[in-house]
């Protein structure tokens, strides 16, 4: 009887240390569908995100259509200084944004995310450092330093804040829709901050002109003199108030992107695998064909387009002779970009991001070539300009909504590595930024040889063909190298939804066997 009620006792305590791991192990599994609406943004929470997008396009914007034009007229730099600051500033640019993603690639996760502390703390330096490059020294001497230095040091502090900001798409939502609808919505803003950039930039100093009304009395020499030195300082100042404008929205949608999107960590499973190093890192992602094809695709493209930007303002100026409404043909441009993102989302929805691509890229030939080609026409100028924003949003919003296709097919080839989403987009910003230092220094040196006079108000021929070159043949022909690469890319429609699906069957298993495990 002794040994019968001690297994009776055992077995009762047996019972009880398993009745309690029972009841916690009766878990209900969330279904996919709910577990997938978990990961569903809100409307708010797509704008918070979006807006965060905004100071970089601003501050680029200005920066693309106004700078080489401040350095040669304002500031007076010769043009070969000018081509030095733009091209070394960005190069300089370039290399910093491997160098950032790797960073923010092995920082550590924060109590505010880990892509979140990059863009709080470059903000302020960021705003500081722009400030200065619209500001003209008080001496001559080193002022090439000058702009070399603050352009440098912005465009770093600019990198600091855009990478961790365009890496954050992976780590709002697991959802693929809901990546591709935030981007949208990301563009959308983004292309209104290039309005707003081109707006305010534009309409500032567009109200004020270093190129007096020559006088009446031609004997009145000294009050034409007097009038040029007023007006370039009336320039200066302008210059001044429009980037202190720009600097306090910089700062008000990095506030809006902090206090309005929560950074989610990382899905998937995890391993004991280490992270990679930098070379690493760099021989991974670019063995990666897709990505390697959609990053030279768009770097052709892109290269186009800002060689079109770069020198917009001048030829509008000096070729078109525009010279009081330059200013609203670049505001058209982009409202009419803005207004058709839109459109564009829903088109590449319908019809497959390639087929937009084409569709998009190539819709601004015929008007890079009529723009050229007509006597210069106000009316016609405005016309075009309104068909130009329409490449303008799709050269916006379709190479941000495929290189998260990228990064999804590359998660799907390769399961065990994680940490690598900067990486991806700090490479690709790497080789457009690249290509826009190469043209910008291209388009100024150019301009030098063919006799740009700085600060003159009128320009030889030269220069004015020039120009004409600069925004239509050598951009359309950069255009139709980069369509020709991107019909090698291989992640269509079909491929697409297939990876999402494998992703969706991962995060799914990954989710039970986390709940499963965590009962026991």
């Amino acid at each position: 009887m002794a040994r019968g009620e001690g297994a009776e006792q055992y077995t009762a305590t047996l019972l009880a240390t398993t009745v309690k791991p029972m009841k916690t192990e009766i878990k209900v599994v969330k279904p996919k569908e709910q577990r997938r609406d978990t990961q569903k943004l809100s409307v708010w929470r797509k704008l918070c995100y979006a807006i965060g997008g905004a100071p970089y396009q601003i501050t680029g914007s200005a920066l693309g259509f106004f700078l080489q034009m401040y350095l040669l007229d304002v500031a007076r730099l010769d043009p070969s200084h000018a081509s030095i600051i733009l091209f070394a500033g960005r190069a300089w640019d370039a290399i910093t944004d491997p160098t950032v993603g790797f960073l923010v690639s092995r920082s550590k996760w924060t109590s505010i995310g880990r892509m979140m502390p990059w863009i709080l703390c470059s903000t302020p330096f960021a705003v500081l450092t722009y400030f200065l490059i619209w500001y003209v020294p008080p001496f001559e001497e080193g002022k090439v330093i000058w702009y070399l230095v603050f352009y440098c040091l912005f465009q770093s502090m600019l990198t600091c804040f855009h990478v961790p900001y365009s890496a954050l798409t992976m780590f709002i939502s697991s959802d693929q829709k809901e990546r591709d609808s935030a981007t949208a919505y990301r563009m959308t803003v983004e292309v209104l901050g290039t309005v707003l950039g081109t707006a305010i930039q534009g309409q500032i100093v567009g109200r004020v002109s270093s190129c007096p009304t020559e006088p009446e009395n031609s004997n009145s020499t000294n009050i034409t003199v007097n009038t040029t030195i007023v007006s370039l300082e009336d320039t200066k100042r302008a210059y001044l108030l429009a980037s202190g404008v720009i600097c306090i929205i910089y700062v008000v949608c990095a506030a809006v992107l902090f206090l309005g999107v929560k950074e989610q960590k990382e899905s998937g499973c995890k391993t004991s695998t280490p992270p990679l190093t930098f070379c690493q890192g760099l021989w991974v992602i670019m063995s990666h064909g897709p990505y390697v094809k959609l990053v030279i695709g768009f770097l052709f493209t892109s290269l186009g387009f800002m060689l079109l930007e770069g020198n917009f303002a001048l030829f509008i100026t000096h070729a078109l002779g525009h010279r009081k409404d330059f200013q609203n043909i670049l505001l058209v441009i982009m409202v009419s970009g803005t207004l058709t993102i839109p459109w564009w989302q829903w088109f590449l929805t319908r019809f497959g991001k390639k087929t937009a691509t084409y569709c998009g890229m190539l819709w601004a030939v015929p008007f890079m070539i009529l723009i050229v080609s007509i006597q210069s026409h106000l009316v016609i100028s405005y016309l075009v300009s309104v068909a130009a924003g329409v490449s303008v949003a799709a050269a916006f919003l379709l190479p941000w909504s495929m290189l998260p296709d990228v990064v999804d097919d590359f998660k799907v080839q390769n399961p065990d590595v994680h940490g690598h989403e900067a990486l991806f987009y700090s490479f690709y910003v790497f080789f457009i930024k690249f290509a826009s230092g190469l043209s910008l220094g291209i388009s100024t040196l150019s301009l030098k040889f063919a006799g740009y006079e700085t600060g003159k108000c009128s320009q030889p021929e030269a220069v004015s063909l020039t120009l004409k070159v600069l925004v239509s043949p050598v951009p359309i022909v950069l255009i139709v190298v980069g369509l020709l690469v991107i019909m090698t890319y291989p992640i269509n429609e079909e491929r697409r939804k297939g990876n999402r699906k494998l992703l969706e069957d991962l995060l799914d298993s990954d989710s039970e066997t986390s709940e499963l495990g965590s009962s026991v």
